[in-house]
């Protein structure tokens, strides 16, 4: 067995917020497997909760790796499934949207990939520079990409929240994955949508800087 060069401290929390009744975030924080997520369900009660519970509790099988592609294939496979049983719950609901956002943290030994689909977002501070990581699939970001609008009209585009991928929408589960090396002290952060609408990023980057991750 490889033994990690890296020690992990780890904080979690959720809020439903002032406006919905119930949340529908879950997350996961196993560091013995080197895995980290936040999935962000849609659907509304009963789908989006089920959505991205069902990705947590499948992600949580993914035992002991013994290299970065196996961890990788072993994440795969587990979203894989929890893909599937998503599919199933959405056409017992005849149809209905049931679907979750995802962001995930790999780690194995010195190495490190984000796998997201979605909005949700990763960030990394290393060396005093705090970066997003990950790119939001949604529609204001294809208009982006495209010429379509510019940075000012995506600020207040009405259509800024509506997200192109998800998992457990499309015929396959949609992701796109970043991959690098681990450095001493880089801290991530995996985060649902909802938090970049109330707290902007060097706000962030300084609660993280000057804070241990569970009070952060």
């Amino acid at each position: 067995m490889i033994e990690a060069p890296f020690a992990f401290e780890t904080g979690a929390a959720s809020d439903t917020g002032r406006v919905r009744s119930h949340n529908e975030d879950s997350w996961l924080t196993q560091p013995d497997s080197g895995v980290w997520l936040v999935a962000d369900g849609m659907g509304g009660h009963q789908a989006g909760d089920f959505a991205s519970r069902t990705i947590a509790e499948a992600i949580a099988s993914v035992g002991m790796p013994v290299s970065a592609p196996d961890l990788q294939a072993r994440f795969m496979d587990r979203l894989a499934r929890a893909h599937a049983i998503i599919q199933d719950q959405s056409r017992r609901l005849n149809g209905a949207t049931v679907g979750a956002t995802l962001v995930a943290l790999l780690t194995f030994d010195r190495h490190f990939a984000c796998v997201w689909s979605g909005d949700s977002r990763i960030y990394l501070l290393r060396g005093g520079q705090f970066q997003q990581v990950t790119t939001d699939h949604n529609e204001v970001n294809e208009l982006l990409r495209q010429g379509a609008i510019t940075p000012e009209q995506a600020a207040t585009w009405p259509r800024r929240n509506v997200i192109t991928r998800a998992i457990g929408v499309h015929d396959r589960p949609m992701t796109d994955e970043i991959a690098g090396a681990l450095a001493a002290v880089d801290t991530f952060l995996l985060f649902s949508v909802g938090l970049t609408e109330h707290v902007a990023d060097p706000e962030m980057a300084v609660m993280l800087a000057r804070l241990a991750p569970q009070a952060a």
